[in-house]
């Protein structure tokens, strides 16, 4: 048995939902947050038999979609009577970050 750990952009939390449910697979949804941006992120907890490891990553990977996204760069500030106000900067975000890691023991009491 497997424990895949999917990370996902929370545009794409409720489609990957909603698939993962539509092909009988049980999954436990968390708000997390972290990564380069610091935002909020939806994380996957899918416990799966060996043999459908490669069937759930591919449908995490049809419901986590990358995007461009133009995020502000660092705080203005002020050299002598010159202001310098950063621009923003495109930066890619989406797609999922997948862990699968082996499980040794698994009950459901």
């Amino acid at each position: 048995m497997k424990l895949i750990f999917a990370i996902v952009n929370p545009e794409d939390g409720t489609p990957l939902a909603k698939a993962l449910r539509e092909n009988g697979i049980a999954a436990t949804r968390l708000a997390t947050t972290g990564g380069f941006l610091m935002r909020g992120n939806v994380t996957f907890m899918i416990g799966v038999e060996d043999n459908m490891v490669d069937p759930v990553i591919s449908l995490i990977s049809a419901n986590s979609k990358e995007r461009k996204e133009l995020v502000p760069a660092t705080a203005a500030y002020s050299s002598g009577n010159n202001m310098y106000q950063p621009t923003p900067v495109e930066v890619t975000v989406g797609g999922a970050t997948v862990f699968v890691v082996d499980v040794d023991r698994f009950e459901r009491l």
